[in-house]
């Protein structure tokens, strides 16, 4: 290895400092993707944005509260401060993203890899919702 031996030993302390959360390979990155990282902060009972899709793969990771997550094709989950959560953008909508709890915040961190030209998300109209409804995964 290179470098001099105090450099080496900050090195080796800083591995022991870090710890991975998330480790995904997302299916394409737009090409000439722009990187975005943005904080959303949602209030008790916020349900969070309408059915919706992003151009990029996103990576998020929840800093309070709790949230009503889900993606086509997967089930509802709720997301925990502390847990992550990514999403491979494209073609597939991203159904919820609210404040699943109704006395307390929900703050999360969202980094998106955004396709050049393209709005960071786009609304799904009633339409196509109903054309991809066979894709969306059983309700509780």
């Amino acid at each position: 290895m290179a470098g001099s031996a105090e450099s080496q030993a900050r090195l080796a302390a800083l591995s022991s400092a870090i710890t991975v959360l998330q480790s995904a390979k997302p299916p394409f990155v737009p090409e000439g993707a722009e990187g975005m990282t943005i904080r959303v902060d949602y209030p008790p009972g916020n349900p969070g944005l309408p059915p919706h899709r992003h151009s990029g793969p996103a990576f998020g990771y929840l800093l309070e509260g709790e949230m009503l997550f889900e993606l086509e094709g997967e089930p509802e989950r709720v997301i925990r401060a502390g847990e992550t959560f990514w999403e491979p953008g494209g073609e597939v909508i991203h159904y919820q993203d609210g404040n699943h709890r109704t006395d307390s915040w929900c703050r999360f961190i969202v980094t998106m890899l955004c396709a050049p030209g393209q709005p960071m998300l786009t609304l799904v109209d009633d339409e196509e919702l109903a054309r991809r409804q066979h894709l969306r995964a059983p309700r509780p």
